[in-house]
Order: structure tokens, then C-alpha cells, then sequence
């Protein structure tokens, strides 16, 4: 039965609260690529970057999106507007992302929901055969980020982690750079990043449930609570439960960089942090509007800055990375990156980015899905590092001036106070996964 997008779309609210499948959006049109040639993918977490990521997927001729899944109902008929503007081939609604990994045709999924929520999803995914593509930072804890390494190996599936700059021409360049030796010994990196977005200075009393939401689902394996426009699309990032602050969201890109650029494995000596809501103490978020951590190494030293609510920074850039050498120093960020000579024995340089970063990262998961090459550009463990090195941050600096030493093998601080912040406890009945 062929129906209009005008009818199929009036159907879908009653229905996806319930996570049940909505009626598909049906064509007659075929498609240049055989059905054996294809990558039938799914997004679950329609709004910005999930949407964002699932945009690039539909530029291949090998995509076709079966399924699209949130529990806002507003955000996914919007963007079941957008996709049938996309493809002409049906898909299908849901509200419940189980739903959609029970199906056999679906080779992998697209999961672009709030940071806690990617840990189950993820391992969920593995365990029924998918491919995924995980947004960034792949979860909200320690233990979170270790479960899902563990799942995808086990069930040996393709991974990319929605780290983008990995494929950036811009940064392999800055890699290449840096590896030549030409800036000398690298005695310092600097990671900063300052955004107006991460302080959230007015407050609103808590409200009723829009309608059309499943705020019980959104919350998850989150604590019970009322809801609050503050806490939800967007803002959820600033608050302890669903996200970092800007130590996850922008840290794991940028400490991803250094990381990559001194081949780090592994966790540091040390690392020492102070944070606090000192620019806004009124304000509601939860994540520090301030905060500095060091990492310590065995011969440089790896620095953390965040300021929320301002948007400038060192040399003109509101957040980057400043490798300092013994012949100078190097600014980058996903612009750019320049270097300050010392002396006469260094060049002066910049390399400007061509800005297609994000389309590469998922060209070369697609490329890697059909090769069956788990060795993506931004692999499970190489997402994993990143996160965990942000979730120290945040840890070390809710336990400000305390020196932390983590054992990555124990899986442990050594300290009871430190340790309470590994692992979430889960809410009925949500529970933490196992492989």
C-alpha cells in the first residue's frame, strides 16, 4: 500500500512513544546499486550530530537508511520529513532502539544520543551483529568506555568513533610535522577550549514532559527526576549525569590530537586537577565553568584548560592545542595550524583545512564496513583512550588538589573516593552490560 508523506507522517505520534514501528514511507523508484551492495543503516538519536553523521552516510550510493529512532516525537518527524527528502525508498520510525536492532536487514547503526546512553546501545548493537557508528566521547564513564572496547571485540564488529579529526588532512599533516623532529623536544602540550555554550547562567523551574516525549526513556539507565528544559536537548551535556561539560565534548577531540601526536597507549603517571564554578557561581550546570588538569609523563607534560561562558583564547583562538619545543611552538586548531619559530633554525608555517574531515571519517567507516577492516580511522580503543583520559579530568578535578595515579590493568585508583566515580549504578531496570 502506498501511502503520502503527509499521511504517513500524521501517523507516527501515537505509535513511537509505545517504540513501536511506524508505518513506511513507500517508492516505486530503484536505486543504481544491486541490493547485495548496499548498507542498510539505522540512527538512533535523530537530532544535530546524529542527524549530522546519518547526512554524510545518505551521500554514498551504496546507504540506504532503513529506520530512524528517538524518543522526541517533534525531532523524529522533522527529520523523517528530511529523509524521505533523501532517499525515495521506505523507512521505518521507532521508539524504542531495540526495536530497530532486532531487524536482520539493518547492517549497522548510527548512535547519536546523549553520552550516557552509548554504552548500552553500543553493546546491545554488537551483541546483535551490527556495525557502529558511536558518537564521541563513547561514553560517560570509565567502566562505560572499557564494556564497549571488550564488546566489540568480542563480537568482532567495525567501529568508528564520531572522532573526526582523525581523518582530517589538516591534523595528519600537523602528525607528520611534529614527527619530523623540526620543533625539537616537545616539552609541553596545551589543550584548551573555551565556548559560551558550556555555562548556563539563567534558571527555569521544572516543568511538565513536552508532549510527544518519553522522558522516562531519555533518562535511562540515569537517575530518576523531574523534568527541566535545562537538563534536556542540548544543555544535558553540562550536567554530571548525561555528560562531561566541556572536558568530554570538546576534550576528546583536542586531547585525541596530543594523545595522537605522542603516540600515548596508555594512561599517564599522574594527573592533578582543579575545577569549579567560579565564572558563573550562580549559574545551574553542574560541570565546571573552570577547570585545569595536568597529566603528568615521563618528559613533557600534557595541560587541560576550560573556560565556559567566554569565547578567545591564546593567539586568537578560542580553543586548540599549543605544542611548545626547544625550536619553537605550534597552534592548531580545526582551521589551522601555525609555527612560531625560535630562532632562525625553523620556518615559519601555516596549512590551512579543506574542512572534509567529517565526510572522509564516515567514507572510510563505509569502506572498512564492506572490507570487514575493523582498523578504522578512530577504532573503539583509540575513542576509548581519548574518553578516558577526559573522564580523569573530571574525576580528578571533582577531587580537587588530590595527585590520582590510575591502574588501567586493576582497573583501579587505589582510593575508594576516587574510584565511586568509575562506574555508574544503572536504574531499574537499566542494567550495566556485560560481555
Amino acid at each position: 500500500m502506498k501511502i503520502s508523506r503527509r499521511s504517513f507522517l500524521k501517523k507516527t505520534s501515537a505509535t513511537v512513544a509505545a517504540g513501536m514501528a511506524m508505518p513506511s514511507y513507500l517508492s516505486s523508484a530503484t536505486s543504481a546499486v544491486s541490493a547485495s551492495d548496499r548498507i542498510n543503516v539505522a540512527l538512533i538519536g535523530c537530532r544535530n550530530m546524529g542527524w549530522s553523521n546519518l547526512s554524510d552516510f545518505m551521500k554514498s550510493d551504496e546507504v540506504r537508511c532503513l529506520a530512524l529512532c528517538d524518543i522526541d516525537n517533534s525531532v523524529l518527524n522533522s527529520r523523517a520529513k528530511d529523509l524521505a527528502s533523501l532517499q525515495n525508498e521506505k523507512f521505518d520510525l521507532y521508539g524504542d532502539y531495540r526495536r530497530i536492532l532486532d531487524r536482520k536487514d539493518i547492517d549497522a547503526v548510527i548512535i547519536g544520543t546523549p553520552d550516557h546512553w552509548h554504552c548500552l546501545q553500543f553493546v546491545d548493537a554488537c551483541k546483535a551483529g551490527k556495525d557502529v557508528y558511536v558518537e564521541k566521547p563513547i561514553g560517560n564513564s570509565i567502566a562505560e568506555c572499557d564494556v564497549m572496547v571488550e564488546a566489540a571485540n568480542r563480537y568482532e564488529r567495525v567501529v568508528q568513533v564520531g572522532q573526526q579529526q582523525r581523518s582530517a588532512n589538516l591534523w595528519k599533516e600537523m602528525i607528520e610535522y611534529l614527527d619530523s623532529g623540526i620543533l625539537g623536544d616537545i616539552a609541553r602540550i596545551h589543550v584548551y577550549a573555551n565556548f559560551n555554550y558550556a555555562a548556563i547562567t539563567n534558571r527555569v523551574p521544572d516543568s511538565e514532559v513536552p508532549e510527544g516525549v518519553d522522558f522516562d526513556t531519555w533518562l535511562g539507565p540515569a537517575p530518576d527526576r523531574n523534568f527541566n528544559s535545562q537538563r534536556f536537548h542540548g544543555s544535558w551535556r553540562m550536567f554530571w549525569d548525561y555528560g562531561g561539560g566541556l572536558m568530554t565534548d570538546w576534550g576528546v577531540h583536542l586531547l585525541d590530537m596530543a594523545l595522537w601526536a605522542k603516540r600515548v597507549k596508555s594512561m599517564p603517571l599522574s594527573v592533578q586537577a582543579n575545577g569549579g564554578n567560579f565564572l558563573f557561581p550562580d549559574g545551574v550546570h553542574e560541570t565546571f565553568d573552570t577547570q585545569s588538569v595536568l597529566y603528568q609523563f615521563d618528559d613533557y607534560i600534557m595541560t587541560w584548560e576550560n573556560n565556559a561562558g567566554m569565547e578567545f583564547g591564546p593567539y586568537g583562538k578560542n580553543y586548540g592545542l599549543i605544542f611548545t619545543g626547544s625550536n619553537g611552538t605550534l597552534v592548531a586548531n580545526r582551521d589551522d595550524w601555525q609555527v612560531f619559530p625560535k630562532g632562525e633554525s625553523v620556518a615559519e608555517k601555516i596549512v590551512k583545512a579543506d574542512y572534509k574531515d567529517h565526510r572522509d571519517h564516515v567514507m572510510n567507516f563505509l569502506d572498512c564496513v564492506k572490507k570487514r577492516d575493523r582498523n578504522t580511522a578512530c577504532s573503539i580503543e583509540t575513542g576509548s583512550l581519548s574518553a578516558k583520559y577526559a573522564q580523569l579530568g573530571n574525576i580528578a578535578a571533582r577531587l580537587s588538589g588530590t595527585s590520582l595515579r590510575y591502574d588501567d590493568k586493576k582497573r583501579t585508583f587505589g582510593s575508594a573516593e576516587a574510584d565511586k566515580y568509575l562506574k555508574p549504578v544503572y536504574r531499574d531496570p537499566w542494567v550495566f552490560p556485560k560481555v
